[in-house]
């Protein structure tokens, strides 16, 4: 009976059994583009059983939408895995970011805070050079800023949120990898973040789900144009994840059942993608991987 109550006791401290917030969550919304820190629940992003082991060691990252959601979570992971952190945000988001900046001193790597707009390709270069400029390299970009809007119908799609939509979600990617490549040196990689609507659509995400399957098909093509300069390109395509992407498009309601509908019931935390970017970006766990698109869906079995 003893052995019996100290195994229980072991499996309910093992790894991935911490609670994670379910829905109802708090009505919420904010003005675009959210702001973590106002988010209730907080988003988890500290990984507290992930444990470090030196799998990008010396090597930087260039993450856009580095501040907050999967990218300040990608960005704690990386610094445990030793690498040092560059984040492209809006500036409008520099409590966030801030955040962001104290959480990889924290894991005893140094971050570079790089204010700006992606859909801008001169912007694009500058953040690419002044990274170099700080760290003397570049192994890693992660293109993970992203905007969208929930619209009824196609009629309700402006020019102006098209645009918008698309320069930021698929025009900011080819930029910033385009500038990115300048600098890499074989053992490099490129991580996408793409999304399960690329490969199912939404019905009320026209714009957006169009920019994510061309995501798709970017990482595809680009891992095919790259392989044999040995330079690695992934996509990580999440369901419902809880950023400040979702309160700041949906209505309060909508917002407080963020991710109900998937399997498990709930919406993922960044921390809980975030190990799948390590891997992509880690020539230790997937040299062999390139033009790949890995959907983490909470249970959700379809898509692929």
């Amino acid at each position: 009976m003893a052995t019996r109550k100290r195994s229980a006791k072991k499996r309910a401290k093992m790894p991935g059994t911490q609670p994670r917030p379910r829905p109802p969550f708090p009505k919420q919304h904010q003005p675009k583009p959210g702001i973590e820190a106002k988010m209730s629940p907080r988003p988890q992003y500290e990984a507290p059983t992930y444990r470090g082991a030196g799998r990008l060691a010396g090597r930087v990252a260039l993450i856009t939408g580095g501040d907050s959601g999967i990218g300040r979570a990608v960005a704690v992971l990386y610094a445990r895995e030793g690498a040092n952190v560059a984040i492209v945000y809006m500036k409008a988001e520099q409590i966030d970011a801030d955040e962001t900046k104290s959480a990889v001193e924290r894991e005893g790597a140094t971050c570079l805070l790089i204010p700006g707009d992606v859909r801008t390709p001169a912007f694009c270069e500058r953040a690419v050079e002044r990274t170099v400029d700080e760290f003397g390299r570049l192994d890693i970009l992660v293109n993970n800023a992203a905007f969208q809007q929930h619209q009824e119908s196609i009629e309700d799609i402006s020019d102006e949120q098209l645009e918008r939509t698309f320069r930021t979600n698929i025009f900011g990617y080819f930029y910033m990898a385009r500038a990115a490549v300048r600098q890499m040196k074989p053992g490099s990689a490129i991580v996408n973040t793409g999304s399960i609507t690329g490969l199912e659509g939404s019905k009320e995400l026209l714009d957006y789900s169009a920019t994510k399957g061309a995501i798709h098909a970017f990482t595809k093509s680009l891992a095919q144009s790259l392989v044999a300069r040995k330079i690695r390109v992934n996509c990580v395509a999440p369901g419902p994840i809880w950023t400040p992407l979702n309160v700041a498009d949906k209505p309060p309601a909508a917002a407080a059942k963020h991710g109900e509908d998937t399997p498990m019931k709930r919406p993922g935390q960044p921390e809980e993608v975030a190990p799948s970017y390590v891997f992509f970006a880690s020539n230790a766990d997937s040299s062999y991987i390139t033009g790949e698109v890995l959907t983490l869906l909470g249970g959700e079995t379809a898509a692929g």
